[in-house]
């Protein structure tokens, strides 16, 4: 059984929230557990989460989960960017699985609403991912 963790961003939680279902309807249905769940404020906050989740010994990967509505500037791009960045550091830097379930930058609220499935495929990348990686 894979063991994860979960980083959920609470910034835009209308959409974030169903996202947390979905991840963790998935976790269910692939028979892994989620050894816990961290909220933070939003996406940038993440990586921070990401590895403290990476560096415990009974967890397999971590499924990383929110949502970057575009606005009046370009500022949906730089959360993206630093944040997508870190999270593959993290993933690197601990040996450990990090699956991106944040959707966006770019996207209307109506987009991000229809990608709530993100939570999902992340809890599948994660597990999958852990999988292949045990010894």
């Amino acid at each position: 059984m894979v063991t994860l963790g979960l980083v959920v961003a609470e910034f835009n939680a209308p959409v974030t929230e169903k996202m947390e279902a979905s991840a963790r309807e998935a976790a269910a249905e692939r028979d892994a557990e989620i050894a816990e769940t961290i909220h933070v404020p939003g996406a940038y906050d993440t990586p921070l989460a990401a590895d403290r989740l990476a560096r415990r010994d009974d967890v397999d990967g971590v499924a990383v989960v929110g949502a970057i509505i575009t606005g009046d500037t370009d500022h949906d791009q730089k959360i993206a960017e630093a944040s997508y960045g870190r999270l593959t550091d993290v993933s690197l830097d601990r040996d450990t699985p990090v699956a991106l379930g944040i959707s966006g930058p770019g996207m209307t609220p109506e987009e991000a609403r229809a990608r709530t499935d993100n939570g999902a495929k992340a809890v599948e990348s994660a597990v999958q991912l852990a999988e292949e990686l045990q010894p």
